[in-house]
């Protein structure tokens, strides 16, 4: 897949509608890439529909680059491992917990709670079992500890609020950084957006 894309979709994450994604994309767009951002009904929708429109969107598409932030990210990789061959070069997470979600776990104790993620849970508390082979992946996470996340996993680790950065890390990432942001933070961080143009061109980090 030509590294070369100037396509990126981007996924949203759990409870956000498609505008949270408006001005990280403002951002792509200005260093000169065309962008596009993926819906999905994050609660009452199914993380497999999500996965099924996201593959119908990439499939016979030009090559196209991913930015997933938080639930985004894990329904771009879970795509890409269910369906390989799709025309996606390289993909960026923005606090993903790719290891599965210790707040998730923690809210699905309990019913009520539990409705707070949906039918998302299952996803969030599994993570990603294995990144997709041929593509590039990237995280950027969050150490600014603002969150009810925090509330409810306590985490004893660096943490975005929501994610703690030990979760962000999986074995076969092309790149790793953690900047001084939180999770919904990662959004508007123009730190953020400049790590990401600089992975998507390069396939890799430049601080």
């Amino acid at each position: 897949m030509p590294a070369t894309a100037r396509r990126v979709l981007l996924l949203h994450g759990l409870w956000m509608p498609p505008l949270a994604m408006h001005r990280f994309a403002a951002r792509l767009r200005a260093a000169g890439f065309t962008t596009g951002i993926i819906g999905y009904r994050s609660i009452l929708g199914s993380t497999g529909a999500a996965v099924d429109a996201l593959r119908a969107r990439l499939r016979g598409s030009e090559p196209t680059h991913l930015v997933g932030h938080s639930l985004g990210g894990l329904v771009a990789l879970q795509a890409l491992q269910t369906e390989p061959g799709l025309p996606v070069a390289r993909v960026v997470c923005l606090g993903t917990p790719l290891c599965g979600s210790g707040a998730a776990h923690a809210l699905s104790r309990r019913a009520l709670t539990a409705l707070y993620l949906g039918r998302s849970a299952a996803l969030l508390r599994q993570g990603c079992i294995a990144l997709p082979q041929g593509v590039e992946v990237g995280m950027v996470a969050g150490s600014r500890p603002h969150g009810l996340g925090a509330l409810v996993a306590r985490f004893e680790e660096p943490h975005d609020g929501t994610v703690a950065v030990a979760e962000t890390r999986l074995p076969g990432l092309a790149g790793h950084v953690v900047i001084d942001a939180s999770h919904s933070g990662l959004l508007v961080s123009a730190e953020a957006a400049r790590l990401a143009i600089t992975f998507l061109r390069d396939g890799r980090f430049a601080r």
